[in-house]
């Protein structure tokens, strides 16, 4: 029996240490994350409480909650969401199929890529200058605009990738039974990547939910629970970032206890962006 050759022994022997770092890179995330949870788990368990949900935030040493935040964080992500997913939805379908290879289009995808990796700190600076300076005051307005700014990206760019996934067969049949092109685009290409599309915007939304930059310079932050969106509005990232870095053991807790919930609701919208996308996979 022939003995492997040198250049043979080599390659196995490079392949196992690849395999080794890679198994101890993964191991070595997995751990960090697994540690990061475990503490984030801990701490957010043992401060929430029957307040967290039904009191508003505190002063320093006295009881309360983090209501306000919470419906704060609602409001501003739901309004968010409702102004950038119409705008990435149909700038995601013109680039599908309107412009899929215009000139136009190619600069439109350009700018995508762009805002997709932008600092949303530069995006809450921009909408300071254009909302918040001229009015002379901050609002829940200008944050969910903001978030929505952020939205647009991702939707785009699923929308898009979803839409270009539909067999071209599809529009093709449409077509030749005499459908005009936007109802062919509504009742069969929206439809067959709705799956895609839907998953697209639950993503927007976890990335939203934990966003504290551009609501600095545009929500700020209220202590008192409101509805009104043209003033300062709480917010669950902008409140933990406030009571983490306090002297105060209940603030700090309080902070725990929404670091916990908002990992929770975006677990809880991954989980379900995986459970739409096998769905549409299935059907």
């Amino acid at each position: 029996m022939l003995s492997p050759s040198p250049r043979l022994r080599r390659r196995k022997a490079l392949n196992a240490v690849m395999m080794l770092l890679a198994t101890a890179s993964a191991a070595l995330g997995l751990i960090v994350l697994a540690l990061i949870l475990g503490d984030l788990c801990w701490q957010g368990l043992s401060a929430l409480n029957a307040h967290v949900l039904s009191q508003d935030t505190p002063g320093p040493m006295s009881e309360g909650g983090l209501r306000n935040a919470i419906v704060g964080s609602f409001l501003l992500s739901g309004l968010a969401v409702l102004i950038g997913t119409p705008i990435g939805l149909f700038a995601g379908t013109y680039l599908s199929e309107y412009g899929r290879y215009s000139k136009l289009a190619q600069v439109l995808r350009f700018l995508n890529d762009i805002l997709l990796s932008v600092p949303s700190i530069i995006v809450g600076l921009f909408v300071y200058q254009v909302l918040v300076r001229p009015v002379g005051h901050f609002s829940g307005l200008a944050g969910a605009v903001a978030l929505a700014i952020l939205v647009v990206p991702t939707v785009v760019r699923t929308t898009e990738n979803m839409l270009r996934l539909v067999p071209d067969q599809l529009r093709e049949a449409a077509l030749a039974m005499g459908a005009p092109r936007w109802h062919m685009i509504r009742r069969v290409i929206w439809k067959a990547a709705l799956s895609g599309i839907v998953t697209g915007v639950l993503l927007a939304i976890a990335r939203i939910s934990g966003e504290t930059a551009p609501l600095l310079f545009t929500a700020l932050s209220n202590s008192f629970f409101s509805l009104d969106m043209t003033r300062p509005m709480a917010s669950l990232p902008i409140t933990i970032y406030q009571f983490a870095l306090s002297p105060y053991e209940n603030w700090q807790a309080l902070a725990w206890a929404g670091a916990f919930l908002i990992t929770l609701t975006v677990l809880a919208i991954s989980v379900l962006a995986r459970a739409v996308t096998a769905k549409g996979d299935r059907a």
